[in-house]
């Protein structure tokens, strides 16, 4: 009995680092399926612009360019926070040393008035009470007096170094952001000249680009595999996820007409409208807006891809589970990287033009087992309804 006793004591001690030990396993084993699938689509991502280099080099270029510009775009953002934080930081050490430049006014004022009246006294009060044999009590007393008054003046003259101490150290904090700010200045003017030179390419490109398809054939025959490439991709990742699938207890299908629209703008392009003389259509809708303006994720999901395809420029693509996908394409950033999960309302990119628009805007479609269905159907409620 002693025994079974000892045994199940053990096990109770045990349980802890027994279960803390199987979510550690669990992490690893998530970590490494996480990798493994990030590798999986960069294997695909790298064999789509090898495929798409081959057929088309200008857009392989276009590619480029449009990679770059994100980047550059990310950047200047990252140094317009940047430049907002050390602003505001050095808004605060200008309070600070004009309240520590208020407290050392009071508080030399009083050190000033103590000195002027130690001053005027002299040590005659101090000699008058030892001439005058007073009551040795009394005079034990103010005796004391002028050592605590003596003290005090001693803690004010400290109080009075201290804060000159302080305000000079505060002043140095104000020129070290000072001379941050001119270093953000300077990046973000270079960063600039380099957006400016970016986009002149991509203008050049574009130009290109016109050029060679400037009649309707051949319009229609980069669409077409543009198109193609787009499906091929839905493919492959729907069979790399397949090991990897999502279980949800609320699934996609079931919020079918009550999502929210993934950014607010109006509608361009319909889902189903014809395309370059009707021998195309529309597969998803095209939504103006300004560049820049946040493009939310319109469900859970998993990003399964987040990258520049011919066609659709900078393109989200997020997995919901059974089949589902939302994609998110033209952007002018991806914030989201393949892998992470997101939930509805999540920000995932931001409104561009990439994939040779001539304005900013946002396509989105929805796809069911790799087939587009109208997203109007599913998606019904306004931004911030």
């Amino acid at each position: 009995m002693k025994s079974i006793c000892h045994k199940l004591a053990l096990i109770l001690l045990l349980s802890p680092l027994l279960l803390a030990a199987d979510e550690e396993n669990l992490t690893k084993i998530k970590e490494q399926e996480l990798e493994e699938v990030r590798e999986k689509i960069s294997e695909l991502k790298r064999s789509m612009d090898a495929a798409a280099k081959d057929r088309d080099r200008l857009t392989a270029d276009l590619q480029n360019a449009e990679v770059a510009i994100a980047e550059k775009r990310r950047k200047l953002k990252d140094l317009e926070r940047d430049k907002a934080y050390t602003e505001k930081r050095r808004a605060e050490l200008d309070a600070s040393i004009s309240q520590g430049e208020a407290e050392l006014d009071r508080e030399a004022g009083e050190l000033g008035a103590q000195v002027r009246a130690a001053y005027m006294s002299g040590d005659q009060e101090r000699l008058q009470l030892l001439l005058n044999q007073q009551d040795p009590a009394t005079l034990g007393r103010l005796m004391a007096y002028y050592r605590y008054l003596n003290d005090y003046r001693s803690i004010n003259i400290n109080t009075v170094t201290g804060r000159i101490r302080e305000l000079a150290e505060l002043r140095s904090q104000v020129a070290a952001e000072e001379a941050r700010l001119e270093d953000i200045a300077a990046a973000q003017a270079a960063e600039v000249a380099r957006l400016d030179a970016a986009q002149r390419e991509r203008q050049a490109l574009l130009a290109s680009l016109k050029k060679k398809i400037a009649s309707e054939s051949k319009e229609v025959e980069r669409l077409a595999a543009q198109e193609k490439d787009l499906s091929r991709l839905i493919a492959e990742l729907t069979s790399i996820l397949s090991d990897y699938p999502i279980s949800s207890e609320d699934p996609f299908v079931e919020h079918k007409g009550r999502l929210t629209w993934p950014v607010a703008g109006s509608l361009v392009h319909d889902f189903g409208q014809p395309r370059v003389g009707g021998k195309l259509k529309w597969n998803g809708v095209v939504l103006s807006a300004p560049r820049g303006r946040e493009v939310r994720a319109v469900y859970h999901g998993r990003v399964v891809f987040a990258d520049w395809l011919a066609g659709m420029g900078l393109l989200v693509i997020v997995d919901h589970g059974d089949g589902y996908m939302s994609l998110y394409g033209y952007n002018e950033s991806t914030l989201k990287n393949a892998g992470d999960w997101v939930a509805p309302g999540d920000a995932i990119a931001t409104v561009g033009d990439s994939g040779g628009q001539q304005q900013s805007a946002l396509y989105f479609e929805i796809r069911s087992g790799g087939r587009p269905v109208n997203p109007r159907q599913w998606v019904t409620r306004k931004p911030g309804s």
